[in-house]
Parts: structure tokens; C-alpha cells; sequence
């Protein structure tokens, strides 16, 4: 998941996000052109004149300095440090960098949030613990009273109740914390899916991508494009757009290869048909 949003990224997550709105809707509640507000969100992003920096500010409800990457805080300028109760050590991190705030954000607004820290509580005050283990005594006692006074066996069903029905405070607890975590990291797995950063889940086989490089040699495409091909497939580079310049080069590390073998087209020729402007081979 993204550390922090870029200005694009948060615009356009106000947009979708918060407000629902496409472009057209947008604009015709803001009085700002289309065209601006799609450069605005756009990767090709240079500049944001300081009107529509407050009219978006304003529509959105939130600070100038949020809508510009200056801050975190949507509606909260500054904060008193002293009503937080946080440590010198916990501003020290959170100042570092070493971590990442918007996901410790994510995580602290998380609904569970609140459950978890009240289990985590009753661990750190160790007064369920003691419960546990004045029960354990309780049962253990008992099962030791019943041993002496009449020596039942190791499979007798009371003994063996007693037995199990002790409980390892540690597991205990560690299970209850773990459950919360679990429920907590997976809603923000899942609100994070469609992420630029996220992986895709389904990832192709080895069977897969060889049967499509060798779908592409049985077409005509000599082995070495039908590898590029593939490769910039599983890259999520665009095959179409690479120059001729650039397959070039591509081309020319692939043959520095020792594994790579020049499999011969259908047209029987072992060399690649030279690309054209474009980056693909001439037919």
C-alpha cells in the first residue's frame, strides 16, 4: 500500500472515494473545467493553480495543506501533542520514518482497533490471568484429591475432564490477540486490492506462460520476440509502445544470455524479423 499519496492520488481519491463523483459531475459542481480536473489526477501532473487548489479544498472539506501532500490530517491543521499523551519516543517514530503512519493510521481507526487494545489490557493487568490460574488450581486440586482417595486409571473420564479442562493462560490469550489482528489486517488487505502497489493475487502458472510463448512461435513470431512479448506481459510493460530503439536493446541483452536459445519461427528462420518503428518485427 502506498506510504503517502501523491497529489494526483489524493485528489482522486477524494473524488471516488469520498464524494462518488466522475469528472463531469465534478465539474459542473465546482465550476472547474473537465479537462483541469482530469490533468490534475492525471499521471502527466505539473501544476495546480492556487483557485482550484482552494474552490477543491473547500468542495471537499479539507485543508489546503492535506489536498497538497503537507500533511496527513484532512481537517485538523495542528494538534495538541500534550492531549495525545504520546511519548517522546512515539513522536520520535512517527517523525522517522521508519514506519508506515498511514498504515498505523488504518489500523488505529480500524473498528476492531478498540477490542484489541482492551484484550491487550486485560493481558498487561494479568487480573484474567490470575483467574485462569486460581482455576487451574481449583481443578488440579480436585483431581489430586480423587487420585489419592481411590486411584483411578489414566483413562478414567473424570480424571481426564479435569485434566483437560485446565487452561495455558499464555495460548489463551495469545489466540484472543491473534483473532483480533487477523480480522483487523484483513478488511485493510482488502480495502487496499485494487492499489497500484498491491500484488495480484492470481499469478500464472509456469504451464501458462509457456504455452503462450509457444503459441506465439507457432504464429510466425520468431522465439526471441515471442520471449519479449511474454516477458513485457508478465512486467505489465505495454509491448505495443516500445520503439524500435528500445526493442533493440531489449533484443541485445536477451542474446548476452547464455540460457536464451534463438528458436526458429514457422517461416523457419532462427533470427528475429528486424522491428519496425513501432517496436514490433516487420511480416
Amino acid at each position: 500500500m502506498y506510504t503517502k499519496l501523491s497529489i494526483p492520488e489524493r485528489l482522486k481519491d477524494l473524488r471516488v472515494v469520498d464524494k462518488h463523483l466522475t469528472l463531469e459531475q465534478l465539474a459542473e459542481q465546482t465550476g472547474l473545467s473537465k479537462s483541469a480536473l482530469g490533468k490534475y489526477e492525471g499521471d502527466d501532473y505539473k501544476d495546480i493553480s492556487p483557485f482550484a487548489i482552494a474552490t477543491l479544498a473547500e468542495f471537499y472539506g479539507v485543508s489546503t495543506d492535506y489536498l497538497m501532500g503537507l500533511s496527513e490530517n484532512k481537517t485538523i491543521p495542528n494538534s495538541d501533542l500534550q492531549s495525545l499523551h504520546l511519548s517522546d519516543e512515539m513522536i520520535e517514530l512517527l517523525r522517522s520514518g521508519r514506519i508506515n503512519n498511514r498504515l498505523l493510521c488504518e489500523l488505529a481507526t480500524h473498528e476492531g482497533f478498540p477490542r484489541l487494545m482492551t484484550d491487550i489490557t486485560v493481558i498487561v493487568d494479568r487480573i484474567a490471568g490470575m483467574r485462569v490460574s486460581q482455576m487451574n488450581l481449583e481443578l488440579e486440586a480436585a483431581r489430586q484429591s480423587v487420585m489419592e482417595s481411590y486411584a483411578p486409571g489414566d483413562d478414567d473420564l473424570y480424571m481426564r475432564t479435569l485434566e483437560v479442562a485446565q487452561i495455558d493462560g499464555e495460548d489463551y490469550f495469545n489466540h484472543i490477540v491473534h483473532k483480533d489482528i487477523d480480522k483487523i489486517v484483513k478488511d485493510i488487505q482488502t480495502a487496499h486490492t485494487n492499489d497500484a502497489t498491491t500484488a495480484d493475487e492470481r499469478q500464472e502458472t509456469v504451464a501458462e506462460v509457456r504455452q503462450k510463448f509457444e503459441k506465439l512461435v507457432q504464429t510466425g513470431t520468431s522465439g526471441e520476440e515471442a520471449f519479449i512479448q511474454v516477458f513485457c506481459d508478465q512486467m505489465e510493460i505495454p509491448y505495443e509502445k516500445l520503439t524500435s530503439a528500445e526493442f533493440t536493446a531489449f533484443l541485445g541483452i536477451l542474446r548476452k544470455s547464455k540460457k536464451a536459445k534463438r528458436t526458429k519461427s514457422m517461416r523457419g528462420k532462427g533470427s528475429p524479423i528486424p522491428p519496425n518503428r513501432n517496436g514490433r518485427q516487420k511480416r
